[in-house]
């Protein structure tokens, strides 16, 4: 939250021509370089995806549903952390493009399967995302790319381990 409220003061307040000469003051604020580098990596990575008229959310959606055929509705929202409310419309969204199809398990739940149409536009997303990562990684200096992963994920997933 801190970070997204700097980021609208340091906005806000400074000139663009005025903030393009100002160091940055919270540039040495960890958390706040991560938001502006997800934000810029997200932004990048759709722009990739826009000819095929899709956004990485829905990416990350086809590649869980293709990685378990079957899968709950409410089970992928919780694992890639998509809201209940904004659930609905996502899939709605996905289904009506006919990516997605949806099959009733029982009175509620909703079984998830990619159609035909689906493998094959994941197909083509899988091959812009893998340039896309490739691309990405090669702007960190060599000997510090083995280290990338590991360094997200204690940042992501420490807090959970108790770490």
């Amino acid at each position: 939250m801190l970070y997204n409220i700097a980021v609208d003061i340091v906005i806000a307040t400074h000139d663009t021509r005025c903030f393009a000469r100002m160091k940055d003051p919270l540039a040495n604020l960890p958390g706040y370089v991560l938001r502006r580098a997800s934000a810029a990596t997200l932004a990048e990575l759709n722009q990739h995806l826009e000819p095929l008229r899709l956004r990485h959310a829905d990416v990350a959606f086809l590649l869980l549903i293709d990685e378990a055929p079957g899968i709950s509705q409410s089970e992928a929202g919780r694992i890639l952390d998509i809201q209940r409310a904004n659930m609905v419309p996502f899939v709605a969204r996905l289904e009506r493009r006919g990516l997605v199809e949806r099959t009733k398990v029982d009175g509620r739940s909703q079984a998830l399967r990619l159609s035909a149409g689906g493998r094959t536009l994941l197909a083509k997303a899988r091959r812009v995302v893998g340039s896309f990562e490739t691309s990405l990684m090669n702007r960190v200096p060599e000997k510090m790319r083995p280290m990338v992963l590991p360094i997200l994920m204690a940042l992501w997933k420490g807090r959970e381990s108790g770490s």
